[in-house]
């Protein structure tokens, strides 16, 4: 990867404990050791600081979309590589950001980590699925709330079948044969 490569969004999207910040930071890590400038949008780093006092109703994940987008989309017309995992849990959200890129010449792609809800409750990074199966936690996307499967996104990884290195590597394939890396 150069300093003239153009900047782009990776969209990485999925279930809570799917495996789409590891993946993004395993990728962030090759690609700044051979001299990118990449930076990873997370999700709940984003949802900390720049959308602090959204709750998790349509209305406030979609907001928050929104406004990840336009900071990723704002990087990449930079020449940054922007990786962007998070659940992004609607349809409609992830297309507006994709359409927000496409009109301002910026490349998008998206990534779906479709990792089952099963295997990802067993994960439970965060301990969502215990707190939603213990009833202290509602609105859990994929179990009590919707995850609007992406239909046709540019790549989509079986991370529960591959290791972070495999999967990590499928992006880098699709970066690399798109000419954003």
């Amino acid at each position: 990867m150069s300093g003239t490569t153009p900047g782009a969004t990776v969209w990485l999207t999925g279930l809570p404990s799917a495996g789409k910040t590891t993946i993004a930071r395993a990728l962030a890590g090759r690609l700044r050791g051979v001299g990118g400038r990449v930076e990873v949008l997370d999700g709940d780093e984003v949802r900390e600081f720049l959308s602090a006092g959204l709750g998790f109703s349509r209305e406030d994940r979609f907001v928050n979309v929104e406004r990840i987008g336009f900071v990723a989309q704002l990087l990449a017309s930079h020449g940054v590589l922007v990786l962007v995992p998070v659940i992004a849990p609607y349809a409609d959200a992830r297309e507006a950001v994709r359409e927000r890129h496409r009109v301002r010449g910026t490349g998008f792609v998206e990534v779906h980590v479709a990792t089952p809800v099963e295997v990802c409750a067993v994960r439970d990074v965060k301990g969502l699925y215990a707190r939603q199966a213990a009833g202290r936690l509602s609105g859990l996307t994929g179990v009590d709330d919707p995850y609007e499967v992406p239909v046709a996104p540019d790549l989509r990884i079986a991370a529960h079948e591959q290791s972070v290195a495999e999967s990590a590597e499928a992006v880098h394939d699709l970066l690399r044969g798109r000419g954003l890396v």
